[in-house]
């Protein structure tokens, strides 16, 4: 007769939350490092998110940290990942990703790009002579932006004629897929962008050589490191998260000997050896977290977070998550920024004098950093469109 499965429930879940990924007071991070560590990497398809999401985290939210662990000592990493979105990695990192998963959207890249050239008449030797060139030519720039390398290497400026006789029938460069094609092939890295911290005029600059690992030790560590922030998670979870096979799944979880524990909802999770245990629930806590933050978008199955009611007010129709506002390790409302610079926000559940309190002085630490910016997503969902109007 087998025993029953360690269990861990919701409410152990929202604790963890709490304190990994440093939502709760007394346990936000002091550097900018230190809060990407916490979701153990961070989504980078809107710029502001990246800000948002460490600032949540940080004990002195600034965008000058944030600015620093990026730019300055280039400890975060902003490069394509799982299912070409574009995140924000720690250094250390960098390898693990690529070679779990980035090294297989860059092959689905540059056959899609390949195709793209041939119906411009270019071939593979003419791609890969404009990729040696614009290499060749960031490293003696150090940095450059795609109009400054289009002005270095002449045929990145290369239109190609596309849906020929449709209504929308247009030119398309080809400098825009070729460089996306190169980062996910861990040649070359966005640097600073031009402009503000919400921009994404982003300049380019050569990637260092990574550290060797194997792809299948690759998926055991990212696989690692995701259940010791984001465990309990199903397996679903996991194939969801990562964009792998499910047998790619399996084998990860056994490499890394996770252990089994039942869930309130009656499905099987996933921890790391040693880490059944419930762990102290931290002082209660409010957050403000932008859209696509990593901690929302961090599970497939999401009730023991999100009512399913909420949903229709703070997700678009492709399953982007809005800018939400918690209490405790669960979703209570959204938030938006005004162009006037005010920082409104709404509750979408009944909430109670502590509560209340507590996300106003939240959101009072939010706007002292922002100090009157104004942020629109990306990804627009309906509570933000009604609060920023």
């Amino acid at each position: 007769m087998t025993s029953a499965l360690p269990r861990i429930t919701d409410d152990q879940r929202r604790a963890r939350l709490g304190t990994r990924h440093r939502l709760a007071a007394g346990a936000r991070a002091a550097h900018a490092e230190d809060a990407v560590r916490s979701v153990l990497l961070l989504h980078a398809t809107d710029p502001a998110t990246v800000y948002v999401s460490t600032c949540a985290r940080l004990a002195e939210p600034s965008v000058a940290e944030v600015r620093r662990a990026l730019y300055t000592d280039r400890s975060l990493v902003r490069m394509p990942g799982m299912r070409r979105t574009v995140y924000v990695v720690p250094r250390e990192l960098v390898h693990v990703v690529q070679r779990s998963s980035t090294d297989a959207v860059a092959v689905t890249q540059r056959r899609v790009l390949l195709q793209f050239l041939a119906s411009g008449g270019y071939d593979e030797a003419w791609l890969e002579r404009v990729e040696a060139d614009t290499v060749a030519a960031l490293a003696e720039a150090g940095e450059a932006t795609a109009i400054e390398m289009g002005a270095r290497v002449p045929l990145l400026r290369t239109q190609i004629r596309v849906a020929v006789g449709k209504p929308y029938e247009a030119n398309q460069g080809v400098s825009t897929r070729l460089l996306f094609t190169l980062s996910c092939e861990g040649r070359i890295v966005r640097a600073e962008p031009q402009g503000s911290w919400l921009s994404s005029r982003f300049r380019y600059t050569t990637m260092p050589p990574l550290p060797e690992i194997g792809k299948t030790e690759a998926k055991a560590e990212l696989v690692r490191g995701w259940l010791a922030v984001f465990g309990p998670g199903t397996a679903d979870d996991l194939k969801w998260w990562t964009g792998w096979t499910a047998a790619d799944v399996r084998h990860a979880l056994a490499a890394v000997r996770a252990v089994e524990v039942g869930l309130d909802d009656g499905t099987t999770g996933w921890v790391l050896p040693g880490d059944e245990e419930p762990e102290p629930a931290p002082e209660p806590w409010a957050a403000l977290l932008p859209a696509l933050d990593s901690t929302p978008m961090g599970w497939k199955a999401r009730d023991w977070y999100i009512t399913p009611a909420l949903r229709e007010h703070l997700f678009d129709r492709m399953g982007n998550i809005g800018p939400t506002v918690w209490w405790n390790g669960r979703v209570v409302g959204g938030w938006s920024t005004r162009p006037d610079g005010d920082l409104a926000w709404r509750a979408l559940v009944d909430l109670d004098p502590e509560a209340t309190k507590a996300i106003e002085a939240e959101v009072a630490r939010h706007a002292s950093w922002l100090e009157g910016t104004h942020i629109t997503p990306r990804f627009r969902v309906p509570l933000d469109r009604a609060l920023s109007a």
